[in-house]
């Protein structure tokens, strides 16, 4: 068996601080900060908007997806999916030896925290915002914990494209304007694509470990050339629905400076051809996120330019 320390040198990993920063996996928090950020400045389009409401959204999301990654890590390592040797995770229990319970109760911690910030966010627009709060953080759970864990299932990058994207967009929207139209549904989408590809990253880099313990993701079903393939579909459905949007008015001209994140997209498809082990596609697991988090963030300074213009 590979040494510990060789692993975590391969990996970079260092001790102290970063022992707790990896347990976060910051390399896909740009799926909770995203959606709060186009939301917001979308809305700041037709209202003003409500700064602090924004930044306890980006909080409470960001909260909520680190408690889904805490729980991931440790449901898969309860199930003796992580070992010392896996690549993509935070590697808090398996090669820093922490405490699982210590993990799953900062996971908790997290969604207390969260609910706090969710209590203001209900008292400054609408107590709905509760219940469907509460429904994601339920979801956030089961993608890796309950009895058949979503991310197990060929759904993973639907459930998390739809929740992290379309809802967390339609909560940012509705607690500044109070109100949802059809306009911010269609906007979501493209997110929505983005946030589930880099789930398709994800898969597609764990393929062979997943495969042996039973998974069955869409990476798995298509067989990584395929899956690669579909990955790059992906992409080029949510450029054409950008495209779309602008030539229908629904996003605004600006937004075309969004097309420009379609370098690192290309570049995720060029990282992954040809390789087959996990330390060899994550670079192309880390430019899928660069490429939503450059989507994102273009995107939501053309809604903010539009204002002015």
């Amino acid at each position: 068996m590979e040494p510990i320390t060789s692993i975590k040198e391969e990996l970079n990993e260092k001790s102290g601080f970063h022992i707790w920063w990896r347990l976060l996996r910051p390399h896909t928090l740009t799926a909770s900060v995203v959606p709060v950020f186009v939301g917001t400045m979308f809305a700041l389009t037709t209202h003003q908007i409500n700064v602090w409401l924004f930044l306890a959204m980006l909080l409470a999301s960001i909260l909520i997806q680190s408690a889904t990654n805490m729980f991931n890590e440790y449901y898969d390592f309860a199930r003796g999916l992580d070992n010392e040797k896996s690549v993509g995770i935070g590697g808090t229990i398996v090669r820093d030896g922490i405490s699982p319970t210590t993990v799953k109760r900062m996971a908790f911690t997290f969604f207390a925290i969260a609910i706090l910030l969710g209590v203001y966010i209900c008292i400054e627009s609408s107590w709905w915002i509760a219940l469907i709060g509460l429904i994601c953080m339920l979801f956030g759970y089961l993608y890796t914990g309950g009895p058949l864990p979503i991310a197990y299932t060929p759904f993973g990058e639907l459930f998390s494209g739809f929740f992290m994207g379309t809802v967390i967009i339609g909560i940012s929207y509705y607690i500044q304007t109070s109100v949802i139209t059809s306009s911010v549904i269609w906007l979501s989408i493209p997110i929505a694509i983005f946030i589930g590809g880099i789930m398709m990253s994800n898969n597609i880099r764990d393929l062979d470990g997943d495969k042996e313990n039973g998974r069955k993701t869409v990476a798995i079903l298509l067989g990584r050339k395929n899956a690669v393939r579909f990955l790059g579909i992906m992409f080029i459905a949510a450029y054409f629905l950008t495209g779309l949007y602008i030539l229908s008015d629904v996003l605004p001209v600006w937004s075309v400076i969004a097309f420009l994140s379609v370098i690192k997209a290309s570049d995720v498809i060029r990282k992954f051809r040809g390789k087959t082990k996990p330390l060899e596609m994550m670079p192309a697991m880390a430019a899928t996120g660069k490429t939503n988090t450059l989507y994102g963030l273009l995107l939501g300074i053309s809604l903010l330019v539009s204002n002015f213009f």
